[in-house]
């Protein structure tokens, strides 16, 4: 018996280890385009000498967004408004413009079919400051749009005022060229995305207004990645969603006092309870959604073991989830995030407080909620005396786009250049104002077109940011056949 029994164990194992093989031998990514099926423009040549020098004016007009708004100068949003329509007098001559809202840019190309459903660019006006003290560490000075070692240099220059000008750039040189597109194109440009994002609520109010149902939108989010850790080369990233926002703020009301003479639980004990509590039942990983979408289109690119894990989830999900969140990144992508950020207490270190808060900064995962979020933190803070509530509307995350509409197809075809780097979908882990377009189209994607290894990346909103002439070449060039293809 005992050896029957050791018989069937043994069949097992090696149909368990076929099934293993077989699956991982024949795994196909779900989201994979055939480029060779998808027409696209010819590219037209690049005048990288001339954007580079239009980016560099660009990043010296200062439209720099202060978390307190008085702190902003108007002055300088009318320069760039100003300086957009002298620097670009061929698109400005077929595009009408509007202002919406606090400042907001929303200009229509207009297509000769008006039966086609019209297309969305996006890129914000906006720029984050420069952190004060820091100014002496940049190769050039931030805002004096250097053009040096091969790149424009200054805050902005890739984020994400490399975006509108490429855009720009292309629109400019295509009309110039007597191309007439016969679909609309629709140019949208907020003006706070680094902070509220209200010039693309604002945007997107007029277009539902007007009864615009985009066919795609495309916005800034990710980008081509040179050294993605589970491939052994470039990967085109593609965010197809991004997380919603939401940041909560926990109060402790308490009696204050004298801190000679503390009560058996002060309200700032209290709120650490709290916060403890809420960040100690985190939500849980789960090895679905856009997140693992990117490794299932990463897989046949990356090492064996791990094309053999994703084609087999049945079996490995558990270790995929605990490699993918090694790291804090990779953790982000397969769960909503929580993240104690701001703490407020007495204003005297001999005072007890009267109440002691906290700010808990959220980024909802596809497949939650901010209604779940809450009943979390609620459930998590029982029983302790505190209050909770959002500090602004809750947003939750954007719907999933498609990875089989023609915008996906015409997208992921000009990101692979040519069909020689792999394109995966992706989830956008922060907030873009493509967020506000969700009334618009159901299509939303998220992909500034540049190639940068993951430590390039981190000068965005940090020191030394710039923009290499060969990235500004691609961009303008990408937007160019972007544009030729998809309103031809």
């Amino acid at each position: 018996m005992w050896k029957r029994i050791g018989l069937l164990a043994f069949a097992a194992v090696v149909l368990l280890v076929a099934v293993v093989l077989y699956r991982t031998a024949t795994y196909e990514p779900p989201a994979a385009v055939d480029f060779s099926k998808v027409k696209l423009a010819a590219a037209l040549p690049v005048d990288t000498a001339k954007a580079a020098e239009h980016l560099a004016q660009a990043v010296r007009i200062q439209t720099v967004s202060h978390q307190d708004i008085a702190d902003n100068d108007p002055a300088q949003w009318d320069a760039l408004r100003a300086w957009l329509v002298t620097t670009y007098p061929h698109a400005h001559a077929v595009m009408t413009r509007e202002i919406v809202g606090p400042g907001a840019l929303v200009y229509t190309w207009p297509g000769s079919d008006p039966s086609l459903p019209p297309i969305v660019l996006m890129a914000h006006q906006d720029v984050v400051p420069v952190s004060p003290g820091t100014e002496g560490q940049w190769k050039h000075p931030p805002f004096d749009g250097v053009i040096a070692d091969g790149a424009v240099w200054g805050r902005g220059s890739v984020d994400d005022k490399g975006s509108l000008v490429s855009i720009f750039e292309a629109a400019d040189q295509l009309t110039a060229a007597g191309f007439k597109p016969r679909r609309t194109i629709i140019i949208v440009s907020g003006q706070d995305e680094e902070t509220v994002g209200s010039g693309a609520k604002a945007a997107a109010a007029y277009l539902a207004a007007k009864g615009v149902k985009a066919d795609w939108v495309l916005d800034e989010g990710m980008a081509t990645i040179t050294d993605f850790p589970m491939a052994s080369g470039p990967i085109a990233l593609i965010g197809i969603a991004e997380k919603g926002y939401a940041t909560l703020q926990v109060t402790a009301p308490a009696k204050g006092g004298h801190s000679s003479a503390p009560p058996p639980e002060t309200g700032v004990e209290t709120l650490a309870r709290a916060i403890l509590a809420i960040t100690h039942h985190p939500f849980p990983l789960k090895f679905d959604g856009p997140g693992a979408d990117m490794v299932r289109a990463v897989a046949p690119h990356a090492s064996w073991p791990v094309r053999m894990a994703v084609a087999n989830t049945w079996l490995f999900s558990p270790l995929l989830k605990l490699q993918i969140a090694a790291t804090p990144s990779g953790a982000a992508t397969l769960h909503t995030t929580i993240a104690p950020t701001m703490l407020k207490g007495s204003p005297k270190e001999n005072v007890l407080p009267q109440d002691a808060a906290a700010w808990i900064n959220y980024r909802v995962a596809p497949g939650d909620t901010v209604d779940e979020v809450m009943a979390r933190a609620k459930d998590a803070t029982h029983g302790l005396n505190v209050k909770l509530a959002w500090t602004t509307k809750a947003d939750n995350p954007s719907p999933v786009s498609s990875t089989s509409s023609e915008g996906w197809k015409t997208i992921a075809a000009l990101a692979s250049e040519d069909g020689k780097v792999p394109v995966a979908p992706a989830l956008v882990t922060a907030a873009t104002d493509s967020h506000s377009l969700i009334p618009v189209s159901s299509n939303i994607y998220r992909y500034q077109a540049l190639a940068a290894s993951i430590r390039d990346m981190e000068m965005i909103h940090g020191t030394n940011e710039h923009m290499t002439l060969d990235n500004l070449t691609r961009m303008v060039g990408f937007y160019e056949r972007l544009i030729a293809t998809a309103a031809s």
